[in-house]
């Protein structure tokens, strides 16, 4: 029934297979029509009627059950062969047999038509559902492409930025060093002290392009995922005091105070990395404190974590620049820096387990504020 039903309905070979079928029934019935019951033929010329309808439609049906209808009569209805009937019985079973050979031959019709839409509405679908899958491949397909693009063109402008960068940071100490250098080595008469500021200069600028170039390679090894720190204890105090030795030219017309809690604990993490990340908050502080003000250092217990930040006195960072200010190459307002310093901080820092901050004081100086975990003796 599901295979024919799966068929376009055919009128004429529907039609042709029911007579077919009608006459072969009533040729193989009409010798022993004798010896069975009126019903017999009746219901054995039904079957025709309903392939015709399955193949043919309604109205292969129609003619199949009219031509059952007389074959009926003319061979099993008495006289035979003839077209009058002599018995009310017989005239009404013919009338009976007429209605219900039409009545199933349209009701096989119709759910031959309804099934056959049926299966058109679900054939139809399966080739929509096909096309959304297509569609949803393709947007897919294309949604890769537009991130693989954004990714590229995201890395082309961190590229772009790390070469203006650079270029801008390498330039100014280089400017600096060759033109000390010049004057050194021209035929003007230095006396001691002067020469000793022009040599200090000079090697200010140096350790500042050693620093950059710290920065660069921690950079380059954080995008590679190699930035693992080599985790012991270190001591905060000893740290901030040695970072601010180091970098104590930079704050040249400027205080440099330290505000270091009394027995101070010991931190869990990497000395030369933590180093890297004071001293890049430093030279930040040294960049933004204007003359005569106070860049403070502190650090204190907080817990299972130690706080260390540092403080300066300069224009403070809006709020909206609170998040951004430690991505890659984000400078902030009239800033001179290479933008990688604070982002670098933030990996530094969170690979350590801890936290960065600015507090965001428009006006009122910025404190930047790092955690780290106390160091215990289970840690090694």
């Amino acid at each position: 029934m599901i295979g024919i039903g799966t068929q376009r309905a055919r009128p004429l070979p529907g039609a042709a297979l029911g007579l077919a079928l009608v006459c072969a029934l009533t040729a193989a019935l009409v010798p022993v029509r004798t010896d069975i019951a009126r019903a017999t033929p009746a219901l054995a010329l039904v079957i025709p009627i309903l392939v015709a309808g399955l193949f043919g439609g309604l109205v292969a049906a129609v003619v199949t059950a009219l031509a059952a209808a007389l074959a009926f009569n003319l061979a099993f209805i008495p006289p035979f062969w003839a077209l009058a009937i002599h018995a009310v019985d017989d005239a009404v079973a013919l009338a009976v047999f007429l209605l219900i050979a039409l009545a199933v031959g349209t009701l096989v019709a119709r759910e031959g038509a309804r099934r056959q839409s049926a299966e058109e509405r679900a054939t139809e679908l399966q080739g929509l559902n096909a096309e959304l899958r297509a569609l949803e491949e393709e947007r897919a397909r294309l949604a890769d492409e537009a991130t693989r693009a954004a990714v590229l063109e995201r890395v082309d402008e961190q590229r772009s930025a790390l070469l203006r960068s650079v270029s801008h940071d390498l330039r100014t100490p280089l400017a600096t060093i060759r033109a000390v250098t010049s004057d050194l080595q021209s035929d003007i008469p230095y006396d001691a002290g002067t020469r000793n500021e022009l040599l200090g200069l000079v090697a200010d600028e140096a350790e500042r392009l050693d620093r950059l170039v710290a920065n660069l390679l921690s950079l380059s090894r954080i995008e590679a995922g190699a930035f693992a720190p080599d985790m012991e204890a270190v001591a905060v105090d000893e740290l901030a005091g040695h970072a601010v030795q180091r970098l104590g030219r930079l704050f040249d017309g400027r205080r440099l105070q330290l505000d270091l809690d009394a027995d101070l604990p010991l931190v869990e993490g990497d000395y030369t990395q933590i180093e890297l990340v004071l001293s890049n908050l430093l030279e930040n502080a040294a960049r933004h404190a204007p003359p005569g003000s106070t860049v403070r250092v502190g650090a204190r217990a907080a817990g299972d974590m130690v706080e260390t930040w540092v403080d300066d006195e300069g224009p403070g960072v809006a709020p909206f620049e609170a998040e951004r200010i430690f991505e890659p190459f984000r400078r902030g307002e009239g800033s001179g820096s290479s933008g990688v310093g604070l982002a670098i901080c933030k990996a530094v820092v969170e690979a350590h387990g801890g936290t960065i901050t600015v507090d965001a004081t428009p006006g009122a100086g910025a404190r930047f504020r790092f955690t780290l975990p106390r160091w215990h003796e289970h840690a090694r």
